[in-house]
């Protein structure tokens, strides 16, 4: 984009201090989901701004934003798999991935601040978070079988279902956004607001991408770390499961609701 292509108040905005930079960022948020898990709002939204501002400061684009965070996280996963459980293996891993998901909130807040958003960088942050859900369970399956010295072998089952219930939730999850989108323009209807309740937000904490990160410092007692990561399994399951009943409601209820015009014939 040339200069001349710049509007006003995307000149102003370059030439902004960090807390000019900031202030423009709360401004920008995008609206918190009904009983959202409280890290990922309240500690790593905020964190995220900070870094959107900094990166912002050094004239990184969000994409950049995307590698800079995914090489953290993968740093991590790839030191989980490969080195041998320690304490402070434990906290390197936990900064790594904590320092990793500040940096994925950081990229879209840049982006909606400059209003560069775009499909590209929708896809790639995407497929970044899909990978890295996949590769965080796989790796504490390989940590787990090397060190972990488990019994029965059976419990290695814990994090290949991990990865199969975290996929599963991140892509019905985006799924239904896509869904709920379509079904919502060719109707014409606006969405239905739903409450959030401070049970609720208890309830996900364990499903809380953050908090998951949190419980890598345990990895210095791996008999503590697996018993806590399972019982986060139990919790993620629990919580899928009823999730997936809900979700498909919802889209029942969109596929009556849409005028037969609209609805895909069998």
């Amino acid at each position: 984009m040339s200069l001349g292509d710049v509007q006003p108040e995307q000149v102003s905005l370059s030439r902004s201090s960090f807390h000019e930079t900031l202030a423009a960022l709360g401004a920008a948020q995008k609206s918190v989901a009904a009983g959202a898990p409280p890290y990922s709002i309240l500690v790593n939204r905020r964190l995220g701004r900070y870094a959107a501002a900094l990166t912002h400061q050094a004239a990184m684009t969000p994409n950049q934003v995307t590698g800079v965070s995914a090489g953290f996280t993968f740093g991590a996963i790839l030191l989980l798999a490969l080195a041998t459980p320690d304490w402070w293996v434990g906290a390197v891993i936990w900064a790594a991935l904590a320092v990793g998901y500040i940096l994925d909130s950081a990229d879209g807040q840049l982006a909606r601040l400059r209003g560069v958003g775009s499909l590209a960088g929708e896809w790639l942050d995407h497929v970044v978070d899909c990978t890295k859900i996949v590769s965080l369970h796989l790796a504490v399956l390989v940590a787990a079988y090397r060190h972990f010295q488990l019994h029965p072998e059976g419990w290695l089952l814990v994090p290949i279902g991990y990865a199969i219930v975290g996929t599963v939730s991140f892509f019905a999850m985006v799924l239904n956004d896509q869904l709920k989108t379509t079904a919502l323009l060719k109707s014409g209807r606006q969405a239905i607001p739903k409450r959030g309740s401070v049970f609720k937000s208890i309830f996900l904490v364990p499903t809380d991408y953050g908090v998951l990160c949190f419980i890598f410092v345990l990895l210095g007692a791996p008999w503590m770390f697996f018993t806590v990561y399972s019982l986060f399994f139990a919790a993620n399951s629990i919580h899928l499961t009823l999730a997936l009943v809900r979700w498909f409601g919802d889209m029942k209820f969109l596929s009556i609701s849409q005028p037969v015009s609209t609805r895909s014939k069998s």
